[in-house]
């Protein structure tokens, strides 16, 4: 389920209190002990740790540090040559649907970018699709991302093409590092 909001597109994380950016790197995240602090009592909407399974786990964290801004789930889908992105969320403190005032703006589309670089690891060259958790997020996510509703599998069921995947990952600038917790 994707879960978050295209807040603003930023290169970088931007504090939303003093404006200043903030550098990001991306973590792959390897250890259910680690994920399991992540959970939907504490406002992660899935206890993260039971994705570990089935899907790879990014984490968008400040740079330097394993400071997590937002977590997002992928796997690769061989048979639709997509990335289905299983879970995607920003930390509740960057969550406008749980806070008024968020730390950091830009993470959605940060979240995105992730997934669009992972896409185009495993051949894809972008292409992904996955599940809003919204008729509102649905609509959000075409006119932001220019998503496409397929609607076919989940009611809120979106894919976004390769060159709009481009276009995300132009945009957000995030440092991959070789570093697994």
């Amino acid at each position: 389920m994707i879960n978050v909001i295209i807040d603003e597109f930023t290169p970088c994380l931007k504090n939303s209190k003093t404006g200043e950016l903030v550098r990001t790197e991306v973590i792959r995240i390897r250890r259910k002990s680690f994920l399991r602090k992540y959970n939907k009592n504490n406002g992660w909407y899935v206890n993260w740790a039971s994705l570990l399974d089935d899907n790879e786990i990014y984490a968008l964290v400040i740079e330097g540090s394993v400071d997590i801004q937002g977590l997002v789930a992928v796997t690769p889908d061989y048979g639709k040559q997509a990335l289905y992105i299983a879970w995607m969320c920003a930390s509740p403190d960057n969550n406008k649907m749980i806070t008024d005032e968020t730390r950091y703006t830009g993470v959605g589309g940060h979240l995105f970018a992730i997934a669009a670089r992972k896409s185009v690891d495993y051949g894809f060259d972008g292409y992904m699709y996955g599940f809003a958790s919204s008729r509102k997020l649905l609509n959000h996510y075409i006119e932001k991302l220019s998503g496409e509703a397929i609607c076919v599998l989940h009611p809120y069921h979106f894919a976004i093409d390769e060159a709009n995947a481009k276009e995300i990952m132009e945009v957000y600038d995030c440092e991959w590092t070789d570093e697994e917790v």
